[in-house]
């Protein structure tokens, strides 16, 4: 008979294989925990030694990350995108803020684009159900839910489009995000208008996505980084105006 035996250096190999491929996929994301030893070899089907000589090379290359009582850990592989003194500059400048807007815009429209044509019946399934858990946050009013679920929403698109550089580039770009640095996501969640707003907007992005049209799916993209874009500019604007007034108010006091 034509077969030979596979040795356990074989089956190491073809787990760190797998692994390696669940993280430039971007399947298993920085920061997650694997599931506990048994568990991982029973659902790999080898060893628990096979699965520790795996674990090992991994953890050589940094991939993974072992943390004392804690578990294993994928590496966080990103890094940071940008130097601190670069991220206190954007944080303190506005058109950093409308710089980054308008790049999410140009990113953002192509993978939508690309969700729209390459995007499998499981990955619509995934972006659907983000949206279907926005709009019953919108319905509960928690505009915290909203903004948390309006980056899983956008990233899911980015899966979609099934490429890796760009999930990985705008996966570095989103941690900033989330950490407030280009702006607060809240801010734009704060009014029932706006948020209703940013709602269509985004089940436009999906009914496009669902049909599969590119062209429709990118406008739609574009059009909500537009009015994103001119939210903040009248957040800003109505920021400077309650400053003035606050003056006139002060001077009319005779403070």
């Amino acid at each position: 008979m034509p077969f030979t035996p596979v040795d356990a250096e074989r089956l190491s190999r073809a787990v760190v294989n797998q692994i390696e491929l669940l993280i430039l996929r971007g399947v298993l994301a920085p920061g997650e925990r694997l599931p506990a030893e048994r568990d991982l070899a029973e659902r790999l089907g080898v060893s628990r030694p096979s699965l520790r000589e795996a674990l090992v090379e991994l953890e050589a290359r940094g991939l993974i990350q072992r943390r004392a009582g804690a578990g294993i850990f994928v590496a966080d592989l990103l890094g940071p995108a940008f130097s601190d003194p670069l991220i206190r500059l954007f944080a303190t400048h506005d058109e950093a803020v409308l710089d980054y807007v308008a790049f999410r815009r140009d990113i953002e429209g192509l993978a939508a684009e690309r969700a729209a044509r390459l995007g499998s019946d499981t990955d619509q399934a995934v972006i659907a159900e983000i949206f279907g858990r926005m709009e019953a946050a919108h319905e509960a009013r928690s505009g915290e839910a909203e903004a948390r679920l309006d980056a899983e929403f956008h990233m899911a698109i980015l899966e979609a489009s099934h490429n890796l550089i760009l999930l990985h580039m705008m996966r570095s770009m989103y941690q900033l995000l989330r950490e407030g640095v280009f702006l607060n996501r809240r801010a734009l969640f704060r009014q029932r208008t706006t948020r209703a707003a940013l709602l269509a907007q985004h089940r436009a992005i999906l009914t496009a996505i669902l049909a599969r049209d590119p062209a429709a799916a990118r406008t739609a993209a574009e059009a909500h980084l537009d009015y994103v874009e001119q939210t903040i500019l009248d957040l800003r604007r109505a920021e400077h105006n309650e400053t003035v007034a606050r003056q006139r108010l002060e001077h009319a006091r005779g403070n």
